[in-house]
Order: C-alpha cells, then structure tokens, then sequence
C-alpha cells in the first residue's frame, strides 16, 4: 500500500508531493496522471507570470499563498536553475471610470502587504513610451517563468526523492475503504493504486474526480477559453507587464501584454466560454462537457448575469480586429499585422449553483481525501504553499 496519492501531475500535484517528501522522506507517494507529460493542461498554458498578489480578497487563501508563493517560486527557480525575471506590472488606468477602481486595487494591494506605487500620466509614459493612461499601479515584484519548466523540475525532485510518477494513468473510479486498514483506492488505466490517503488535484476535471471520489458536488468547473496572440520577435513595444484595470465583477484580469522569458510578447487571454475542458485548438467541441455545463442550474444564473460580457468575448474572439481594439486601449502602437497565432489556453472556474464564480481556492474533504476544487489563477504561483498547506493536513490525517 502507498501512503499517499496525488491525482494530477499540474504544478500544484507535483508541488504537493514534493512537499510530502521533504517533510517525510521515505514516504511513499505516486502521483498519477492521464497525460503523456506533467504539466500539459493550466500549468502549460497561461501566460507565465508569477503573480505579487495585487488582486485577491484580503484574508483570502488566494491572497496569503500568492505571496508566499511568488516567493517560493522564485527561490526554488534560483536552486534549480531555471530562468525567471522580475519585469514589474503596470494595472494602467484608460478612462476616468477606471480611476476609482485603480485607486481601490491600489488600496488591496496595500492590505494585502503587496509593494506597490501609484504611477501618474507623466510617469507612465517615462516608463512606458508606448503605453497611454491616465495613471498606473505599478509593481515592481511581479516577475515571469515558464510554469511548465517548474513543474518538469519539480517532477524531477520528486523522483529523486523516491516518489513515483504515473502518466498515461486515466482514473477510472475511487474507493474510500474504512474498517482496520482504512484507505482509497484509485483505479487506473495502468493499475489500481491502493493508498492511505488520496489527494486530488485534478483541475480541469476536479468536479468529476470529486464525484467520483464520492464528494457531494455542488458546484461545476466550466472551461473558459483564454485566446493568445504572440507579437513579432522583433517588435517589443513594453518592457513590463501591462494589464487593464479589472472589472470587479469579473474572475479575470483583462487583455494584457506579457514579456515572456523566452524572449516574446504576448497578448491576450481573452475569456470566452469553451466547449471543451481540454480541447486547445479552436472550435473544438466535446458534447459531454458542454452537457455537464448547460445541465448545471447555476451555470445558467451565471450567464444571465454576465450575458453582455459573455457576448463581447465572443464577438473578440471571432473578430481579431475587435480583439486587437482591446489593446489599443493602452498600447495604440500595435496594429492587426503584429498579432501572430499563439497557442490557447483554458481556465478551470467553478461556478457554484447560486451563478456565481468561486473567488478562493476551495479545497474539499473526507476522511482519506482532499481535493483541490477551485485552483484558477494564482496557483500557478501558489503551488509551493498550496502544497504544503495539503502536506499539513495530510500528515495529520495518516499520523
């Protein structure tokens, strides 16, 4: 029997088990997962950038591990090698209406003990000749990595810790047994996998892993899109991070240029509604999972709710020239020309039955299972202190 199994080989699957081993060593912890590669799904697929915390609810799990973990990232990229860079953000401010939301961003930050600074027009465009706003947030600590390098690394110490790593291992059912040696098995495309305790960071699909774990499911991870364009090799219009201002209302942070740490600029992602949790390629379709949303009561309060900003995602996601708008807001030197293809990416939210999205991290339970429910953006960030927040629980639960 192992003692522990993490469902999901994401960044915060492998950070999970990573921090097991430390804390343990010699205990005996298989991580399992249906893809080829760790990493495959959101971790691979977002615009690489650590997070300083600047957005999340004060007291929030979101807002205490972001922090942590923008930390913890960087440390554990200047252990193993692997490239990152603190570029700093600018949440710049186009209109007089995003004046006051700058203002109350600024004053979470600041709550949230997140370095930042009021940046005026002069400013702004000292710093950023290209970009055009009345005003800026500026931080200088966030920074930008490749996720899916971390988690390969990750996956790396795992082994080397003695821990084993599963792929093309599908989870078919779990069983929670009790009795005199109480436990969960997991059965698998490769084996059943038979553990003291599972834990499941399943992501895109946390709400069918959940159910089948047994877990009263009162909520529906539905698949936003995130549409990316990359620009030019040679065109760097921005040194920094550069986003809107976020509407409040909304789970997700607007179009934003991004340097990446190989060197490019992307734009995007947009957030339109998918019609496939893992179906990257445009148009694709999977039946099954636009069922397991359009069945879902609270999807459609959802909907009612957002049904004009639902709408104008669309109408960019069809229409690069609108999409292309979205940015001319703030950076008007871009033109259609420079945006290039670059690969999507789709956001895991849970959505709740009353129509509305799931802001924290949500984390469920039984006796021998914890499972990662809700683990959009920051976790990426978050991993290491997600981790071992998990590992905690765990070793308390197994003694």
């Amino acid at each position: 029997m192992e003692d522990v199994v993490v469902i999901g080989a994401g960044i915060v699957g492998l950070a999970t088990a990573r921090a097991l081993l430390l804390a343990r060593p010699g205990l005996r912890v298989v991580v399992v997962d249906k893809a080829d590669e760790v990493g495959t799904a959101q971790t691979g697929h977002n615009s690489g950038v650590i997070h300083a915390g600047l957005y999340y609810a004060p007291g929030s799990l979101k807002a205490r591990l972001c922090r942590a973990g923008a930390t913890a990232t960087t440390q554990f990229c200047d252990e193993h090698g692997i490239p990152h860079r603190t570029v700093g953000k600018l949440v710049v401010a186009t209109d007089p209406t995003e004046l006051g939301r700058m203002e109350a961003l600024h004053a979470r930050a600041l709550e949230n003990g997140i370095p930042v600074r009021r940046v005026d027009r002069a400013e702004l465009a000292e710093m950023e000749p290209l970009v055009t706003g009345l005003g800026a947030v500026h931080s200088p600590g966030t920074g930008v990595v490749d996720f899916r390098r971390v988690a390969r690394v990750m996956a790396d110490d795992v082994l080397a810790r003695g821990g084993s790593v599963r792929l093309r291992s599908s989870v078919r059912a779990v069983q929670e047994s009790g009795g005199s040696s109480p436990g969960v098995d997991v059965e698998t495309d490769t084996g059943l996998v038979r553990a003291r305790y599972a834990v499941a960071c399943a992501g895109l699909q946390a709400d069918r892993v959940a159910r089948l774990g047994g877990l009263d499911v009162d909520f529906r991870i539905v698949p936003f899109r995130g549409e990316y364009y990359q620009l030019p090799l040679d065109r760097r219009p921005v040194q920094r991070l550069i986003y809107p201002v976020p509407d409040p209302a909304l789970p997700f942070l607007g179009v934003h240029l991004s340097p990446t740490i190989d060197g490019r600029v992307t734009v995007g992602p947009n957030a339109v509604l998918g019609l496939a949790r893992e179906g990257y390629p445009r148009w694709s379709l999977d039946p099954r999972d636009v069922a397991s949303f359009a069945t879902f009561p609270g999807m459609w309060r959802f909907a009612r709710h957002h049904v004009r900003t639902g709408l104008a995602e669309v109408r960019d996601s069809i229409s690069r020239r609108a999409y292309l708008q979205r940015v001319r807001r703030y950076c008007p030197s871009v033109t259609l020309e420079d945006l290039r293809p670059y690969p999507a990416g789709i956001r895991a939210q849970a959505v709740d039955r009353r129509g509305r999205s799931v802001e924290d991290f949500l984390l469920r339970r039984t006796a021998r299972q914890l499972h990662v429910c809700n683990a959009p953006s920051p976790a990426a960030t978050s991993a290491i202190p997600i981790g071992e927040l998990i590992r905690d629980e765990v070793l308390a639960a197994i003694g």
